[in-house]
């Protein structure tokens, strides 16, 4: 990705390139980000911890370490309400570590197999370390799930959630459709809010 060298430049802390690409879509042209890898960064973050928030931080805490640069990170997790918050903070393990999203999915379908309550939410945490300072910002995009998969696009459990007010899963989405209703994108619009008030851009 060609950058400008007077945008400001964020290193987001994932070797996850559906992430990147979600996020640049979400923020637009007003920020360079750049992933692990074209950051030069070549291993994985841990998130051993028991909520988003914590794993958001150990993130981008290790990133700014290794690099001194402003960073930052996201978590996000599906909290189902019938499974009492699960799968949450274990959702993209959540079949076991190194599972599938489609093994992931069909586990989720599974233990919600007898539940006539659907209901659930994505939940997502950005950390932002600009100039050593760290920043939380949020979003929560709530919804529901279906009862078989729908759809070839985005990832992980996008093919079994649909947004209130929406008919179709986010997987059946264009991304211009899933931003109306993205955790991700009403997490990423809190944070660009901060760094247009801070940096003075309109």
């Amino acid at each position: 990705m060609i950058m400008n060298s007077s945008m400001l430049q964020l290193v987001f802390a994932t070797n996850n390139q559906h992430k990147v690409d979600e996020m640049r879509t979400a923020i637009g042209n007003f920020i360079g980000i750049m992933g692990l890898k074209e950051s030069g960064l070549n291993f994985e973050i841990p998130e051993p911890h028991n909520t988003l928030e914590k794993n958001a931080l150990e993130k981008s805490r290790t990133v700014y370490v290794a690099t001194g640069k402003n960073c930052f990170s996201e978590d996000t997790g599906l909290a189902v309400h019938f499974l009492n918050g699960e799968p949450g903070v274990r959702s993209a393990r959540y079949a076991g570590p190194g599972s599938s999203a489609a093994a992931n999915i069909d586990r989720l379908l599974r233990q919600m197999a007898d539940s006539r309550n659907r209901d659930a939410e994505f939940r997502t945490v950005i950390s932002l370390i600009l100039e050593g300072n760290e920043f939380i910002f949020h979003g929560i995009c709530p919804g529901s799930i279906t009862r078989q998969p729908r759809g070839n696009a985005g990832f992980g459990y996008d093919p079994v959630f649909v947004p209130n007010g929406a008919d179709k899963t986010f997987a059946e989405m264009s991304p211009e459709e899933k931003n109306i209703f993205s955790h991700r994108r009403k997490a990423a619009d809190e944070l660009v809010r901060f760094l247009q008030i801070t940096h003075g851009k309109n």
